[in-house]
């Protein structure tokens, strides 16, 4: 095929140009489909491959963020630059590969506005023929063994958090991306904690993200706000909406779900009781260990169990004790709780002088931990699993900390934890389960 039958060769970081200096010999088609590339100068970073050598582009986005598009972009200028030959379509069966990434609105024939250069597709092959001579292959991921034995040099990878035998599926491929000088593959999904996402982020996928609002312009009026109105606060919409990887760690005494289940908006109008509880760090310097500062209260409610309600989570780091010493008691006085619960192991008489100084008037209960973190967080967290625990709104710092605490996961000090227990304990449990207490 001669060289003025196809568009211009580009390179990867072409992507990147809004204007590009064009040879006086580009035949008349070959200008036209380059300036028929307008994503090229509307994306977003996060649709725009990243520069540089990279042989994996994993882009994780919320639902409708345009991952579609930047897949379906990608893999049309790789065939009309000449850059790709022979390029794998995997989605996770044949129906979305042609549903969603051939034929589905953003899908490679859909986003090509030029008939000259609009690929066919051969439904009995199951391929996808450009004039040029590049052709895209379609294979669904329920069949890994579909894989072995075809080549290429490029492959787009559609929802790889769905697809059946994931890691299976992404292995053959990997055998098979050996064509040309430098065989690349994009990843596209909305994330979920599948081994084969989680693999691909350890082992050094270049990664962008995109939430679900950061596409509003191209959905429909309101999607969006309805959407977040009705998921907010939720792990699925941190998933789903805001395209964060969010799963559940082995050995974790909290699960998301279980928090969402109970989670509510609206806070109670009438309180038997609130309280404020603290949990000091050692030192009081930037590096020091947070200082948890958690509101919760017991509503009054003609139910046989009691409830309890998360209120606020105050928690900050880098406080002198004078600092969160006052935050406590500016927070007890606008919730109006009865007293501050503040666990003495860092020092008791040290506790007594801080309150003082800072004008604290409420009465204040020093608490010392006998049991270990985990030990004394069971009882509450069985709470949770009954449904006699919920928060008020989301916490999404004090929920992390929450789904990782006791695993290898956890990080740092479980300050928001640790304050937390605390407050529930006191509210929920009976006085024979409670660690010490002593009045200040």
């Amino acid at each position: 095929m001669e060289t003025s039958d196809r568009a211009p060769a580009l390179t990867w970081d072409d992507w990147w140009d809004d204007h590009y200096q064009l040879s006086e010999d580009f035949s008349r088609t070959e200008l036209l489909a380059l300036r028929q590339f307008p994503f090229l100068s509307t994306a977003r970073d996060a649709q725009r491959p990243p520069k540089g050598d990279w042989r994996t582009w994993l882009f994780m986005g919320g639902r409708g963020a345009g991952k579609t598009r930047a897949g379906a972009e990608w893999v049309r200028f790789s065939a009309l630059h000449g850059r790709c030959q022979r390029i794998a379509l995997i989605a996770p069966t044949l129906g979305d590969a042609r549903e969603v990434m051939i034929e589905g609105p953003s899908g490679i024939r859909s986003i090509e506005r030029l008939e000259e250069f609009k690929p066919d597709y051969n439904v009995s092959r199951r391929r996808l023929e450009w004039k040029n001579g590049a052709i895209g292959l379609v294979f669904s991921a329920e069949d890994p063994d579909s894989l072995r034995g075809p080549q290429f040099d490029a492959a787009w990878c559609d929802e790889i958090a769905a697809w059946p035998y994931g890691e299976a599926v992404w292995d053959n491929l990997q055998f098979a991306l050996r064509l040309g000088d430098d065989p690349r593959c994009v990843a596209t999904t909305t994330p979920r904690p599948v081994p084969l996402v989680k693999r691909l982020i350890s082992q050094g996928a270049m990664l962008t993200r995109s939430t679900t609002r950061e596409n509003a312009a191209n959905l429909a009026i309101g999607f969006v706000d309805q959407v977040e109105a009705d998921y907010r606060g939720s792990a699925l919409a941190r998933q789903e909406l805001e395209g964060e990887l969010i799963e559940d760690i082995q050995g974790a005494l909290w699960r998301r779900k279980t928090i969402d289940a109970h989670r509510v908006f609206r806070t109670p109008q009438c309180w038997e009781d609130i309280v404020v509880a603290v949990d000091p760090p050692a030192s009081a310097h930037t590096a020091s260990d947070a200082c948890g500062i958690i509101v919760a209260g017991v509503a009054v409610k003609d139910v046989p169990e009691r409830q309890c309600f998360v209120l606020e989570d105050a928690t900050e780091q880098g406080l002198a004790p004078e600092g969160w010493a006052m935050r406590a008691v500016n927070l007890a006085e606008s919730f109006g709780a009865s007293e501050i619960i503040a666990e003495a192991n860092q020092g008791g008489e040290m506790l007594r002088t801080v309150f003082t100084s800072v004008g604290c008037t409420l009465p204040v209960r020093l608490v010392n931990a006998r049991l270990s973190k985990r030990t004394r967080a069971l009882p509450v967290a069985a709470l949770y699993s009954q449904g006699r625990v919920a928060h008020v709104g989301t916490f999404k710092d004090l929920e992390d900390e929450m789904c990782a605490f006791g695993t290898d996961a956890q990080t740092g000090s479980p300050d928001r934890v640790d304050a937390l227990v605390w407050a529930v304990t006191v509210l929920m449990l009976d006085q024979t389960q409670h660690p010490r207490i002593r009045a200040l």
